[in-house]
């Protein structure tokens, strides 16, 4: 199998009763959130954003070595801001997307791994036993 491609958002991992359970797009957006204040209408926005922007996340990986862990743009900003925040630095583009430095990948014994900056040095496997990449808790599936 080729990891080279677009892989988008399968399921996301959350501690169980007794194992970690991973829950589909439409279940992540539907669990219960925890760690905030459901009565807080502006908590339950920003987690229902924070959410939706994990749902629509993206990985590419390149022949080059490289790969790129993409983020959708936000709704409620326009062209022409995402365009001023691109030339003055703060955010990159790629594919239509919000990307920040490229990580190396490469492929061992028919594995995926990848060197994240996380203030790890080396490289972790991040493929699971069906071949989809795992990235933390995030499993992607491959697209193309």
């Amino acid at each position: 199998m080729s990891y080279i491609g677009k892989w988008g958002f399968h399921s996301i991992g959350t501690l169980g009763e007794e194992a970690m359970e991973f829950l589909t797009a439409e279940e992540y957006l539907n669990y219960p959130m925890e760690y905030i204040d459901e009565t807080d209408e502006e908590e339950v926005a920003h987690e229902m954003q924070e959410r939706q922007k994990q749902i629509g996340s993206k990985i590419v990986v390149c022949e080059d070595g490289y790969m790129y862990m993409l983020s959708p743009l936000p709704e409620n900003v326009s062209k022409e801001e995402i365009d001023k925040a691109v030339s003055a630095g703060i955010i990159k583009l790629y594919d239509g997307m919000i990307t920040d430095e490229p990580m190396k990948w490469e492929e061992r014994d028919g594995e995926f791994w990848c060197e994240f900056s996380f203030g790890e040095e080396g490289m972790s496997r991040c493929s699971d036993d069906d071949g989809n990449i795992m990235i933390m808790t995030t499993k992607y599936v491959k697209e193309n």
